[in-house]
């Protein structure tokens, strides 16, 4: 058994101050700083940090202190232990305008601050250390146990202006490094699992292009960076005119979709089917504005109808299909089809409608198509009823005290409620491209005016 001192324990602080004190502080940050020499402007960025770093150690003792409460009113209404958790993480993000995934991550962040970090703790409430800072600490010891964790946030504690100074890579090498001192076997599984989790990823950039990204294992990951660089570097000395990285990008994509296009033209592989969700009027170009394709997002009309030339050039099969939105508000409301489940062309529908999961600030792809007001509780399956959401979504929907239904709209809306009773309105994206904005300018022609 590991024991940290008694008097290096965090410190009693005062009551926190109520929502409404808080909305006083916000509001009087919205004066202007014009009259601030600059050293009271670096002042200032400086205490205004402390106060978001202290915060952040704020939001993380509210939401462990929300998880014990709703995991104690649900052992009491009779929930398994295994499901009286399930539902806190997805309030938490409301609360914080983030998606139920960064909900999940600040929740089990709070609880490890809380009960096993409090030196740590310390240092975020005392305006010392960032969040990620933080975040760090705690994902580098994941794999100790409880009391050598606690032994590695009191090393760190007993120095907190050392602490403060460190860099995020300094910091991550000296916690790994007394992780791996502590208990190598553990560091040693807690890589293996890692392997384990390897996958792929997609999400939108900026400029209508796209992260496709790979978790590898490291000698994976390196030989292939290896092999882009060398035939990169190949082709370079060659003449291509092309830049090392976008050499290394295209050359990606060459092996991996080439062999597929080709087995998909020889009948031996299935062909990749790629939804969109373009107005005819943009798809021919007759009209400005763009389009959605499923898994990233809008893109251009130029982009799109570039796409599918390219496609019909390559002679690759490009299918259609009609769907029906009102002129007014761009509401999807039909396809060119009842039953417990939603399938087929109603859940191609569902899909295309709502984009990604319908919960306020969470955009992940789309993975159940759930009944929002329950089936269990007469809810039908239909259109109306039906919304798009991310499976962490879903299950916390099946939380004690959460209901959904239902509303109203100028296009398909659904209000949910969770068990403190604050209410989340979700409307599905308009199916039309958006008018660009009307800005009216007055032009003044003649002298200028000085003021005397």
């Amino acid at each position: 058994m590991i024991e940290v001192e008694q008097n290096e324990q965090t410190p009693p602080v005062a009551a926190l101050p109520a929502s409404a004190d808080v909305a006083t502080w916000i509001a009087g940050l919205q004066g202007e700083a014009a009259e601030l020499t600059d050293a009271e402007r670096i002042d200032l960025l400086r205490a205004l940090e402390q106060l978001t770093c202290a915060a952040a150690g704020v939001q993380a003792v509210l939401a462990a202190d929300l998880d014990t409460s709703m995991r104690a009113a649900a052992a009491a209404a009779g929930v398994a232990p295994e499901r009286q958790g399930r539902g806190v993480a997805a309030q938490v993000a409301l609360a914080r305008r983030e998606s139920p995934h960064r909900g999940s991550r600040h929740l089990g962040l709070a609880r490890v601050l809380r009960d096993e970090m409090p030196f740590t703790l310390r240092a975020l409430r005392e305006g010392r250390i960032t969040e990620w800072k933080a975040t760090l600490v705690a994902r580098e010891t994941a794999c100790l146990e409880r009391d050598h964790r606690r032994l590695v946030d009191a090393e760190l504690g007993r120095d907190p202006d050392a602490l403060e100074a460190m860099g995020e890579r300094e910091l991550t090498s000296r916690v790994r490094a007394r992780a791996c001192a502590l208990d190598p076997a553990s560091v040693a599984a807690r890589r293996s699992r890692a392997e384990s989790e390897r996958h792929t990823s997609l999400r939108p950039a900026p400029d209508t292009m796209a992260w496709f990204g790979a978790l590898l294992r490291v000698r994976d990951g390196v030989a292939v960076h290896a092999v882009l660089r060398r035939e990169a570097d190949r082709l370079r000395a060659a003449g291509d005119p092309r830049s090392l990285g976008q050499l290394m990008a295209d050359i990606l994509v060459e092996r991996v979709v080439a062999p597929h296009v080709a087995a998909v033209a020889d009948g031996t592989e299935l062909p990749i089917v790629i939804n969109l969700v373009v107005s005819d009027g943009v798809l021919l170009g007759d009209d400005p504005g763009g389009g959605h394709v499923e898994g990233y997002g809008d893109v251009p009309g130029d982009l799109l109808r570039e796409w599918i030339a390219d496609h019909l050039d390559d002679d690759v099969d490009v299918w259609l299909r009609r769907l029906y939105a009102r002129p007014a508000t761009g509401e999807l409301v039909a396809m060119d089809s009842r039953a417990r489940l939603f399938g087929g062309k109603l859940a191609q529908f569902l899909r295309l409608r709502d984009q990604t999961c319908r919960t306020p600030w969470c955009d992940a792809p789309i993975r159940h198509l759930d009944h929002a007001e329950d089936s269990a509780a007469g809810g039908p399956t239909s259109a109306r009823n039906g919304q798009g959401l991310c499976q962490a979504c879903n299950h916390a929907k099946q939380a004690l005290g959460w209901t959904a239904r239902p509303r109203p709209g100028p296009r398909h809306t659904v209000e949910t409620t969770t068990p403190t009773g604050h209410r989340h309105t979700s409307t599905a994206p308009s199916a039309r491209p958006a008018a660009p904005p009307r800005i009216d300018v007055d032009l003044v022609w003649g002298p200028v005016l000085e003021a005397a």
